[in-house]
């Protein structure tokens, strides 16, 4: 069969019009599926005074209460109704087949649960992204990470085997063992974190002498669970070290695997067939749907019925981007991808600042590591950001040009001054899943 009969194509078409019917119905189903399953949603809903009979119209959907992360844990847990997953749940859990939890970096993990229909509607989501990536069935790939409870590139790996790739599980492989079987098997493809792809590469060439662009055959790469995939500072490194394509990939465990950038690498496409995506002023709350405005993301999956993710408040920032985009879908696409989040983006010495718009600057210097370190800290009443970095090894004689060099790109990018100090190659911390690169400790003073 050909792999692209997996899915209806159609769909990445429709004319705007259609497409937003065909939301508003699935909309409507699932808020009737948790309204007369789930006991958490009920209330939810009994409590504002909606049910489902109320959503006629797509203007209705921005009435219906938001959740948020807080709200699921709350249900969640020991000593809670329906343990593990609460009221939430809207099947029994004896028709639960698949248990995932979130990454527990924000507070207590939410765990997820999914029917095999869920779970197969996931590996569908994800199968959209790597077709429109150019994977097809002539392609090998590795997939250099840990499987476990957290759902990490599972759905990549399941849909890299449906669209028929040939997948090499990395799993407990250490990276040194990962970059040898990829180069005895040729591999032409992988799929992990930004963090990863660029500790990988700096071990292939730093420590076993291999250069990833010369000496191993990866085409492609698939980036998720960092913002770093859409910055263009940090693709380029990617790139220029693998010799390869990258792509980026977004998703969440409670919301599913909802956007993707295709070959054009344009920007990140939400899978509006399967999604719903709804952007908030971050003052008002009003619906932004215009394009260029940064707001936050609502985000509705419309066909996941056992632990259903309804209006959730993702607090990641993106905006619009409707220009039409040379692939011919006519799935909206945001504009440099997941641009922060709510809980990241702070006032410092009055100015609105995102640890991403660090990232920027840091990783356009070729002299600097792939690594940094941002503290933000009080001193008195004053703020202070605390930058730490890396030269590399061959760039130690001109640290202080560099520094001053970096220092006012990052003055020129943000309008903040920063206290920078440079760390030897090698001593800033290296991921193999997401980096945590960013601590504010202002609370503590």
């Amino acid at each position: 069969m050909d792999p692209s009969s997996y899915w209806n194509p159609l769909l990445e078409t429709l004319p705007r019009e259609k497409l937003q019917d065909l939301q508003l119905k699935k909309f409507q189903r699932i808020f009737k599926w948790a309204y007369e399953n789930s006991t958490f949603y009920r209330q939810l809903y009994s409590d504002a005074g909606i049910e489902p009979g109320d959503i006629k119209t797509f203007d209705d959907i921005h009435k219906v209460p938001k959740i948020e992360k807080s709200m699921m844990r709350n249900v969640q847990g020991p000593g809670k109704d329906n343990y593990p997953y609460g009221d939430i749940l809207c099947v029994s859990k004896d028709a639960v087949c698949s248990y995932r939890q979130t990454s527990g970096t924000t507070g207590q993990p939410v765990y997820q649960a999914d029917t095999w229909q869920d779970w197969e509607w996931g590996i569908e989501c994800y199968s959209h992204a790597l077709w429109a990536q150019t994977y097809r069935p002539t392609d090998r790939m590795l997939l250099p990470f840990g499987y476990n409870i957290f759902v990490a590139f599972w759905a990549a790996h399941y849909a890299a085997e449906k669209i028929g790739l040939e997948v090499i599980p990395g799993g407990v492989l250490n990276t040194e063992a990962r970059i040898l079987k990829m180069q005895e098997l040729e591999s032409n493809a992988m799929a992990a974190t930004v963090s990863y792809v660029l500790n990988m590469g700096r071990v292939a060439r730093d420590k076993m002498g291999i250069d990833p662009a010369q000496d191993l055959k990866v085409e492609k790469i698939t980036v998720a669970g960092e913002p770093g995939g859409s910055i263009p500072a940090t693709r380029k490194r990617m790139e220029e070290l693998w010799g390869a394509k990258v792509y980026d990939q977004c998703g969440s465990t409670e919301i599913g695997h909802w956007g993707w950038e295709c070959h054009h690498q344009a920007g990140l496409h939400v899978n509006e067939a399967f999604f719903l995506f709804e952007i908030e002023d971050l003052e008002t709350g009003e619906i932004i749907t215009e394009p260029g405005k940064k707001g936050r993301l609502v985000a509705t999956s419309l066909d996941r019925m056992a632990q259903p993710c309804i209006r959730f408040d993702a607090k990641d920032i993106i905006q619009w981007n409707d220009e039409p985009c040379e692939c011919g879908r006519t799935f909206r696409r945001l504009d440099g991808g997941i641009i922060g989040r709510c809980d990241d983006i702070t006032k410092v010495k009055g100015v609105l600042w995102a640890p991403s718009a660090v990232e920027e600057v840091v990783r356009g210097f070729d002299q600097l590591s792939d690594e940094y370190q941002i503290i933000l800290s009080k001193k008195g009443d004053a703020d202070q950001i605390h930058l730490k970095v890396e030269l590399m090894p061959e760039y130690e004689s001109q640290e202080d040009a560099i520094g001053k060099a970096l220092l006012a790109k990052l003055r020129l990018q943000t309008n903040l001054n920063y206290i920078l100090e440079f760390q030897q190659y090698g001593d800033l911390p290296r991921f193999e899943g997401k980096g945590k690169r960013f601590q504010d400790l202002r609370h503590q003073h």
